[in-house]
């Protein structure tokens, strides 16, 4: 092999003097043995790189506009045109080139990266990639290769819209990286997300590129502070690269508006980034940049950093759509040619001619991807196998049982019981990595110990805060950068603490992970991740002191139109069931859990052994006996149990018992949706023990009574045995008690429904002035005052 086989560069790919440079000098490196290959083998997986990548172009363009691919480079006709072309095309292409120098990376340097994709509708580019090379999934074993048969087979499913007869996808492919996509991690399709968690996913001694998009640099805030998380002591190598292609969907990137390049670079500098500028017209352009991303990464962590440390950041300016009609065009995005190829003869020869330039004869396309598949001799793993796709992480330990429930009798609240028990994990599994992520508050939000064990992470602590340069809690005031840190260390032990109301901004990011790990579950691929809680407090009906905008059970409802198997939400009573429903949620894999907990003082109403069985069935009678109650009162939440508790003992005083029955998870009593979510739900014996049939109940929930409603249809006898009361969208700057009355949940509302539905007057149960209150015409806290007579009766 000749310097002639790839200095100029093949096809559409040439080479700037720049990368000559830099080229030239890896060659040095690999004369010099520091490299994993020789010089010669280093020239020759020049050569195969821009051979690949021209093929896997020419595929892309193929998976957009075509029914099949010619092997022999020949024209197509019209009949070989897709009749509706799809594709996010021109990022694709962009991609291609990308991937493909991150091969050669791996390839020359005998170490296998895991990788990224923050734009994930570019998912085609890895597809094509992984037919040519073999690296496939299991699933596209057999239908997809680099065969006439297999490239055509690819080309076909892309964007074919089958369907299966039970609803399901019907080919292992999607318009985005999903779990049929060999090594892929996430979907990608919530743009911004990548940018944020990237930091935090690979462990000490591991590798990750992560590609970016200059289109979603303005989605997400919070990427730019990748330098102020990464330490060398318990971070393995992250590299940024972003795509700097300029285009969105229909006009500049907000980059491209302020000045490009130069002012990029302005950016990252002031952010705490090292920049590193490369080709992104060429592959070989990017390898470089990645090994020498790696060379300076090595170059920190050796000599004692201080921090933050200035990261090495990838950037590739290219044109959109590059090396296919269209390029630079706002038609790059979608489809670049203007025409439909199977129509527009003038479509077409633009088509034919683009691919003809990419093509490659197969006898040298196979000499090249043999060159790149050097991972036996390297013993290194292939790119889908890499340590990030395959992690599987062990079941935390958890403390003895005994001393949990020791810690819980001494807990003021719930909040104070999950701190502890957080802390007491962490201790005893020191080789999790663990991160907290923090919007702000922690210490108010009843978790002390974690904060001063764990301390802030940051840059240079201040002196008697609890701050340290390798805390373990990522504190910033954005939801969407904490959540990623608990999302992205997918190595580790994790833990989120919120506002309830202002969980809501985590929701896209929450939804991405949920979507991507059900799918491996129905795909028979089990997430090897430690589920992670995100405990949601100073909730709706506790935040009352502040504006409504503080008062929203949004988030909960949301998850709870996820399969409850994913993604669970669960509405502790107390300190027990707080701490059982945390051990929970750590005892399983690939799962997103919510926990809906109260930082205020509630009683003590379940044992730890109670609120572990509770835990696992998702509900437990508090008070009274099914079998002789006259009406049951289902309650979700700890100050609507508080509320239901409190009518119970009032109805009982006025002869009609009632049972008290606290629902912790309300999944696990939905009508299941398919098979995994059926091995979840309680059978109908287990239901029927809880919820015994033909039994007037009342329904009071923390979230909307409506979504509530409809999720518990299995308990829903209709309108003549069911009335449900919940939050009404009614607030303001007001007391617990407030909010209670505001959205109609006190115990006496309970009582008016539960009258209702038995058909007796309210004036069985209650006073004239309770009935005033009720009717609006009197004093609400008569109400509050009763309760606390009530209760000390009782």
């Amino acid at each position: 092999m000749t310097d002639a086989d790839w200095r100029a560069g093949f096809g559409v790919i040439a080479r700037t003097d720049v990368t000559l440079e830099r080229l030239d000098a890896l060659l040095r490196q690999a004369a010099n043995d520091e490299l994993a290959v020789s010089e010669a083998e280093a020239r020759e997986l020049f050569a195969a790189t821009d051979k690949l990548a021209n093929a896997a172009m020419r595929l892309v363009a193929h998976m957009t506009y075509a029914r099949h691919v010619d092997m022999s480079g020949a024209p197509l006709q019209p009949d070989d045109f897709k009749a509706d072309p799809q594709g996010h095309t021109g990022g694709s292409l962009n991609m291609v080139i990308a991937f493909c120098g991150y091969l050669a990376a791996n390839a020359l340097s005998g170490c296998t990266r895991a990788w990224t994709l923050g734009q994930g509708h570019s998912a085609a580019a890895i597809e094509a990639v992984n037919a040519l090379t073999g690296d496939v999934s299991p699933a596209q074993q057999g239908r997809y290769d680099r065969s006439e048969a297999g490239q055509s087979a690819l080309v076909n499913d892309f964007y074919s819209y089958a369907i299966t007869p039970d609803g399901r996808p019907a080919i292992p492919l999607g318009s985005h990286v999903n779990p049929y996509t060999a090594g892929g991690l996430s979907e990608g399709g919530y743009l911004g997300f990548a940018s944020l968690q990237y930091v935090h996913m690979p462990l000490p001694g591991e590798r990750l590129v992560a590609f970016l998009s200059d289109g979603a640099f303005e989605e997400q805030r919070g990427s730019d502070w990748a330098p102020r998380w990464w330490r060398a002591e318990d971070c393995g190598f992250a590299t940024p690269v972003m795509v700097l292609n300029g285009r969105r969907i229909e006009q500049r990137t907000q980059i491209r508006q302020e000045g490009g390049l130069e002012w990029l670079v302005r950016h990252l500098e002031l952010s705490g980034f090292d920049p590193i500028i490369v080709d992104g017209h060429d592959p070989l352009s990017y390898a470089w940049g990645l090994l020498e991303a790696d060379a300076r990464l090595e170059a920190i962590a050796g000599n004692q950093p201080t921090y933050p440390a200035r990261i090495p950041y990838v950037v590739a300016p290219c044109v959109k759509g590059f090396g296919f009609p269209g390029a630079g065009t706002n038609r790059a995005h979608n489809l670049p040619l203007d025409g439909n190829p199977a129509k527009d003869s003038k479509a077409r020869d633009e088509f034919n001619d683009a691919v003809s330039t990419l093509f490659v004869a197969s006898d040298e396309l196979e000499k090249s991807i043999q060159t790149l598949s050097n991972h036996v001799s390297q013993s290194r793993p292939r790119e889908s196998r890499n340590s990030l796709a395959t992690r599987q992480i062990q079941s935390p330990n958890l403390p003895p049982l005994q001393d949990t429930d020791a810690r819980v009798a001494t807990a003021r609240c719930a909040m104070d019981a999950i701190d502890q028990e957080f802390v007491e994990i962490v201790k005893i599994n020191p080789a999790l990595r663990v991160r907290v992520g923090n919007p702000d508050e922690l210490r108010s939000n009843h978790m002390p110990l974690a904060l001063e064990t764990l301390r802030h992470r940051v840059n240079a602590p201040e002196s008697g805060a609890p701050e340290a340069v390798d805390g373990a809690i990522i504190t910033a005031l954005n939801e969407e950068a904490v959540i990623a840190a608990a999302l992205g260390n997918k190595g580790g032990l994790n833990l989120a603490v919120s506002y309830e109301a202002f969980a809501m901004k985590m929701l896209g990011a929450l939804r991405q992970e949920i979507i991507f790990a059900r799918r491996q579950k129905e795909l028979g691929q089990k997430p090897g991740w430690i589920s992670v809680p995100l405990v949601a407090t100073s909730h709706t009906w506790e935040n009352a002191k502040n504006e409504q905008s503080h008062q929203d059970p949004t988030l909960p409802e949301a998850l709870l139109g996820e399969m409850s198997d994913a993604a669970r939400v669960m509405f502790p009573i107390d300190a027990a069931s707080a701490v059982a429903a945390l051990r929970e949620v750590y005892s399983g894999h690939g799962e997103i859990a919510c926990l809906i907990t109260p930082k205020g003082q509630t009683p003590n109403r379940l044992t730890l052994e109670e609120a572990t069985l509770c835990a696992r069935t998702g509900a437990i009678h508090l008070a009274g006996e099914p079998g002789h109650a006259k009406i049951q009162l289902a309650a979700i939440g700890a100050y609507q149990t508080g509320e239901a508790m409190t009518a119970s003992a009032r109805l009982a005083a006025r002869g009609a018992p009632a049972c008290v029955t606290a629902i912790l998870e309300p999944g696990r009593l939905r009508i299941a949706r398919d098979r995994l979510e059926s091995d979840f739900v309680l059978d109908d014996d287990a239901l029927k023990g809880l919820f015994p049939s033909g039994l007037a109940r009342v329904l009071v929930t923390h979230t909307r009574p409506e979504p509530m409603t409809g999720l518990l249809r299995r308990i829903d006898g209709g309108p003549d045995r069911l009335r449900s009361l919940g939050y009404i969208s009614r607030g303001g700057t007001f007391d617990v008690f407030g909010m209670l009355f505001a959205n109609r949940c006190t115990w006496a509302h309970i009582i008016d429904a539960a009258a209702a539905l038995l058909r007796r007057p309210i004036s069985d149960f209650l006073n004239s002035d309770e009935r005033d209150a009720l009717a609006g015409r009197g004093d609400p806290r008569v109400l509050e005052f009763e309760r606390k007579e009530i209760h000390s009766q009782a």
